[in-house]
């Protein structure tokens, strides 16, 4: 517990809002409040969603990320920053040359597409994603799909991991964590700087109502380097915080409801 007044670490959430709440700003903010750190928010897009998919979306201009940006930083401070939805190139690289001005962590989750296959970064800005936005990152979290988009590299099995870690840091972030959740059997993610190396395994849950998990992943990463957790041990106790909501996910509308942020309450 903290002293009554003493302000929480703080972490700042750059990326897309979810209107349904499960995924996005939303899903970051609420993972944030759980791990116990102050969350903060720089709005990128605007989405219509809910539980079918995305049925609208509408970036911000530059001028207002970067003034969201400036507002948090020069005022209040952050100990880690978290990007996620980006959008377009441009986005990505006022978002880059924040981040690179900005003494702390920083998790890049390369949002590519929605949890339904809705597209959520333009074809152009991937270019910018490679080239801007992952030599800044001190961790990059891309899912599977992620992976293919950024490096045409396709993973059939927990053998491929390796090597799709490999092609990812050679844009240049500090760690890659490859999420290897849409293969079959266990959950397993590898996590590796190139010399280091882990693998993170989990039981598979039956339950389809896995909204906002590479959002409240990524978040909960971010949270723990703010604390002043080395690497591995934020992504440990990130994935073990992301596998309870998993398991504890509920239905929401008629189609994929969220992850349970709050399960440990």
């Amino acid at each position: 517990m903290r002293p009554a007044g003493q302000a929480p670490p703080r972490v700042l959430t750059v990326a897309g809002s979810d209107s349904g709440g499960g995924a996005g700003i939303q899903a970051d903010l609420k993972t944030m409040l759980a791990l116990g750190v102050h969350g903060m928010s720089v709005i990128t897009a605007v989405t219509a969603q809910n539980s079918l998919g995305v049925q609208g979306a509408w970036e911000l201009p530059v001028e207002a990320v970067r003034a969201q940006y400036r507002s948090v930083v020069d005022d209040i401070g952050v100990q880690a920053v978290k990007t996620g939805m980006l959008a377009s190139a441009e986005l990505v690289e006022a978002v880059a040359e924040l981040i690179s001005t900005t003494d702390a962590p920083v998790v890049v989750d390369p949002v590519g597409v929605s949890k339904h296959g809705d597209p959520l970064l333009a074809a152009s800005a991937l270019d910018s994603v490679r080239t801007r936005l992952l030599p800044v990152a001190t961790v990059a979290t891309p899912n599977l799909d992620e992976v293919v988009q950024l490096t045409g590299f396709e993973v059939a099995s927990e053998a491929d991991l390796r090597p799709a870690a490999e092609a990812v840091l050679a844009y240049g972030p500090r760690w890659v964590l490859i999420k290897g959740g849409h293969l079959p059997g266990e959950a397993v993610d590898l996590l590796t700087d190139g010399d280091q190396e882990f693998r993170l395994r989990a039981p598979r849950h039956d339950n389809r109502h896995t909204h906002g998990t590479g959002c409240t992943l990524a978040s909960a990463v971010a949270s723990g380097l703010a604390k002043g957790l080395p690497v591995p041990e934020a992504v440990t106790a990130a994935k073990e915080y992301v596998t309870g909501a998993i398991a504890h996910g509920f239905a929401l509308g008629a189609g994929i409801g969220p992850v349970d942020h709050g399960w440990r309450s």
